[in-house]
């Protein structure tokens, strides 16, 4: 059990488009959550700000902090490296402060691995249907159609790892979608019954990869 002071840790998870950094900002304002701000190396779109959404790092500096063992998990994705420093998360939670992650299902699996003593709640996020993640993906600040089309293949991989999370939640509605995570932490936390449909989240699913 974990200090009565110690702080929480939040993981959201998605594939790519499904809405978690959204998501991650709105509880990170609302809920007091602490961001963790990931390092990655690649390179920052147009409306990103360097120390605020990522510590944009070279690949040289990103593997000098892997042989330093400086990160609670890092994993590469899309041909780039992502990963969340473990020195300022344990004096966050250590100071009573709840941390939120931006992460995906390989950082997930490297700190539950871990077995940290503050408590973890994981949520995996999908999107209401193919048809509207390509339209989300299609919108971003991307060169083309292609890029889009890589991350959809992408999705049929990512989707399969929906077992590892304690609650799989679809983004049809933002603040709908906001709401059930944050219902779903207060329930967590006073230990209240919570109600969690699990057979309407595996029939999207089928949906999704059908």
């Amino acid at each position: 059990m974990p200090p009565m002071n110690e702080g929480i840790m939040v993981i959201l998870s998605s594939p790519s488009g499904a809405g978690k950094t959204t998501l991650v900002k709105l509880l990170s304002k609302r809920k007091g959550f602490i961001t963790s701000v990931s390092h990655t190396t690649r390179k920052p779109r147009s409306d990103e700000i360097d120390g605020k959404d990522y510590h944009f790092v070279n690949n040289e500096k990103f593997k000098k902090m892997i042989n330093n063992k400086e990160f609670l998990e890092y994993a590469k994705v899309f041909n780039n490296f992502y990963g969340t420093t473990k020195l300022n998360i344990l004096k966050e939670l250590s100071n009573g402060n709840n941390v939120i992650f931006d992460i995906d299902w390989q950082g997930t699996n490297q700190i539950i691995s871990q077995k940290l003593r503050s408590k973890l709640l994981t949520f995996f996020i999908l999107p209401p249907s193919r048809k509207e993640l390509f339209k989300r993906l299609s919108n971003r600040d991307m060169k083309d159609k292609l890029i889009a089309e890589q991350r959809m293949k992408q999705f049929d991989k990512d989707i399969l790892h929906w077992k590892d999370y304690d609650y799989v939640i679809i983004n049809n509605d933002l603040e709908v979608c906001y709401k059930q995570i944050s219902d779903y932490i207060d329930c967590e936390l006073s230990k209240k019954k919570i109600s969690y449909d699990i057979n309407f989240i595996k029939n999207h699913i089928n949906k999704l990869t059908s």
